[in-house]
This record gives structure tokens, sequence and C-alpha cells, in this order.
């Protein structure tokens, strides 16, 4: 049996990453005494403080939807700083649950996922099953464009274009200061008080949809799934 190509990952994954600080975030008007004084800083100093308070933290939530490749893409995922993680994917319209652990990435796929990459008979017979990859293998290596926390958040603050002042907003009840890249046409939300973690990724145009980065630091447990069936056994036939 051979799996088929997945679904592109990559303009999901930069649309993540790229707009996530191709927005960095600008200054406001004014800083309130509660603040973190990010509301009167340059756009520069304020990705580099996002930047900072991303790589040291060890887990977050990231959700939302993007039009990728105009295809679209929703994602429901927690990330856990040099373990993995876990979450749900949607691929034009085809759901799989997702797993990063130990070295190795687990999917566990609607009928139509497994339809798409196996064809119809072979959906059968894996429905309801688990597929096991290694991370370095090219089954499902653009899932880590997803999983690694390190490489999506040093990717999405590690460049942009000319910069400007989204102003201030309030994401999930938390005050926000936002700029948008100009050239890129996204926009980053950063948290205005306490830590400043990125908070909100937007984006219009061909590449449209709204990413949500929260439950910064929150406890997460990645366990693989019982009995996966191995994908390299499946396309020998062993």
């Amino acid at each position: 049996m051979h799996l088929r190509s997945l679904p592109p990952f990559r303009s999901l994954s930069l649309l993540c990453l790229s707009a996530a600080l191709l927005a960095g975030c600008g200054s406001s008007s004014s800083s309130t005494s509660s603040g973190n004084g990010l509301a009167s800083k340059s756009p520069e100093q304020i990705i580099a403080a996002a930047k900072a308070a991303s790589e040291g933290a060890a887990t977050v939530h990231i959700s939302g939807s993007v039009i990728a490749e105009g295809k679209p893409i929703s994602l429901d995922m927690e990330l856990v700083a040099g373990q993995g993680a876990k979450g749900h994917l949607t691929l034009e319209g085809n759901g799989l649950n997702v797993i990063e652990v130990g070295h190795a990435f687990y999917i566990n796929g609607s009928t139509a996922f497994y339809t798409h990459i196996a064809g119809a008979a072979a959906a059968q017979l894996l429905q309801g099953k688990w597929l096991k990859a290694s991370t370095s293998g090219k089954e499902f290596a653009s899932f880590a464009q997803l999983t690694n926390l390190g490489k999506l958040l040093a990717s999405s603050l590690g460049s942009h274009g000319k910069l400007k002042s989204a102003g201030t907003a309030t994401i999930d009840g938390q005050p926000a200061v936002g700029v948008t890249d100009t050239q890129e046409g996204g926009t980053l939300y950063v948290a205005a008080t306490g830590t400043p973690y990125p908070l909100q990724i937007s984006k219009g145009g061909g590449g449209s949809g709204t990413i949500t980065l929260d439950r910064w630091n929150q406890p997460v447990t990645l366990t693989a799934p019982p009995n996966p069936i191995n994908i390299n056994q499946l396309q020998s036939g062993k």
C-alpha cells in the first residue's frame, strides 16, 4: 500500500510563522500603570520582547483557520517545547488528529482523509486506526512545520517588512498592542500586560485567516496512542 502525498502545509506554516512576526508590534499613544511598557516601545523592541517571551515558554495553544494555497485549513494544537505537540487539523474538510512525541508522528484521520492519501479500499481498513511515522521520515515531514514550538516561533519572529502601528485591542479579554506588516499585510497582537506573549495573528488577502495563541505555559501531557500502524510496514505490505 502506498500513501499519496499529503496536502501542502508550507503556506500554512508561512502564515503562522511569517505573518506572526511579520506583524511585529507597534507603539500606541499611551501606557497604563498596569501595563508591561510595550505601548511605548518601538516595533523592533516589541518584536524582541515577544521573541524573548516566546523562547522562554514551555507550552502554547494555537488555534484558528486560514486559507493556504487557496484551500481552507483549520487547526487546534497544543505545542510543548522540545517534546512535540497534539491536536486536531482539518484540511479541505478532511479531519485528522495529530500527536508528535518520542520522535514519532501519530496520525488518526477521518475516512475522507484516509481515502485521500491511500484510496477507498485502504480507508476502510484504516478507519479508526492510528498511523505512525518517524519525525525524520518524509511521509509527514510537513507536520513538523506546525508541531515544533521552537521552530514555529523562531520563524514567525524572524523577519518582517515595514511596520506600522495597528493601535491597541482587547484579545480574549487581554489588552494588546498590534502592528501591521505593510508588505505582507499580517497583523500581530502582543500582550500589553504581564509577559509580552503573542496573542493573535491575522492576515487578509489570498492567505487570509486568524490564528490565536493562548494558554501559554499551561500543563500539557503528550502520550503515544496504543497499537499504531507503522507506515513503513504498511507500505511494504509486511
